[in-house]
């Protein structure tokens, strides 16, 4: 079974022509969707409500509390939906603006709910650029991350203002950021340390990834996460997705397991491959300084190997600790004026 699924929500302006909607009216409809996320459980572990407010996909319906529950019940504890794409800037300055109010007011709902939330261990989390949005949206969101951070039972992942081209130059930055701060040295950029830069660096890759209304593309949506995920392309728009939709793609994961399982473990071996060969390489600069011109033999190489890849680990893990201590700062700055606002308004 899949522990991580994500989700593009297409085909739901496509359901609002359908159905003689208009579009804000179908926007509307489809922050709705989601308007009751429940994760429940009694004492037996058996589903039961509680009530969240999250919000909308790309072309925005939104991902329904049905197919948050089935993934609960299917134990999927981990689900990450495409919210808002950057590119959905550039519909008119009306339908972006009605579906910014809109997430304002699902967010203001989520965080009435914080208490149950805590209580069902429901972990809320948004990649992106927020810097993009207004800041009264941004300070909300800030208040629903940090009041979820703690929670650890379920996770969904809402990628607002966000493509995966743009978080990949961004995760480049990052490194560069550390390597001009003397964190880390220019040599220490590798593939592992970019996937730890991306905004997703706390979930695993999706083990599958849903797209509905028979649109064959990711539309910049997870590219690094999804290299090897199982991609399940349904023609069904999206609010008319069932639970035998979702079961049929996740009978096409699991029909497809081995080999997805087989290319992972052929890539992390690869991945430790390149890295083995970057650090002898170290080795080889290191022994070529502090030589006289003579061969370094085994045991002085194995020593300078352990001596490097000790160092180089260290270097990252002082740098990764600084990059989150940097968006935790962003997170909690943001908190703290809207605290500030609230206060200078009593």
């Amino acid at each position: 079974m899949p522990k991580h699924v994500a989700f593009i929500m297409d085909g739901n302006r496509r359901f609002a022509r359908k159905k003689n909607m208009e579009r804000q009216e179908g926007h509307m409809q489809g922050f709705n969707k989601l308007a009751e996320v429940r994760f429940f459980f009694n004492s037996c572990g058996e589903m039961h409500a509680i009530t969240g407010h999250i919000f909308t996909p790309l072309n925005p319906f939104c991902l329904s509390h049905q197919t948050l529950r089935w993934c609960k019940q299917l134990s999927i504890p981990e689900v990450t939906v495409y919210a808002f794409s950057i590119e959905n800037f550039k519909r008119t300055k009306e339908e972006v603006d009605g579906l910014l109010d809109l997430a304002r007011q699902k967010f203001e709902r989520l965080l009435e709910e914080r208490e149950n939330l805590e209580k069902h261990g429901v972990c809320i989390r948004v990649l992106g650029d927020l810097n993009m949005l207004p800041l009264d949206l941004q300070q909300l969101i800030a208040k629903a991350v940090l009041t979820t951070k703690t929670n650890n039972k379920c996770f969904l992942n809402v990628c607002f203002a966000y493509t995966s081209r743009y978080e990949i130059t961004n995760a480049v930055r990052e490194m560069a950021w550390g390597v001009e701060q003397g964190l880390i040295k220019a040599s220490d950029v590798s593939e592992a340390l970019l996937s730890e830069c991306l905004y997703s660096n706390n979930s695993p890759n999706p083990d599958l990834l849903i797209r509905t209304s028979g649109e064959v593309r990711l539309s910049d949506f997870l590219l690094w996460q999804t290299s090897h995920s199982c991609l399940v392309f349904q023609s069904v728009l999206w609010p008319e997705y069932t639970f035998w939709n979702l079961c049929e793609a996740i009978l096409q994961y699991q029909l497809n397991h081995k080999s997805i399982q087989k290319a992972r473990e052929l890539h992390r071996e690869e991945q430790a491959l390149q890295q083995l060969e970057a650090d002898r390489a170290c080795v080889a600069d290191l022994l070529q300084h502090q030589g006289n011109g003579k061969p370094a033999d085994a045991k002085r190489r194995q020593e300078a190997l352990h001596l490097c890849t000790a160092s180089r680990e260290a270097r990252v893990q002082d740098f990764l600790q600084a990059l989150k201590q940097k968006r935790n700062h962003f997170f909690s700055d943001l908190y703290g004026e809207a605290v500030s606002a609230y206060e200078s308004q009593s």
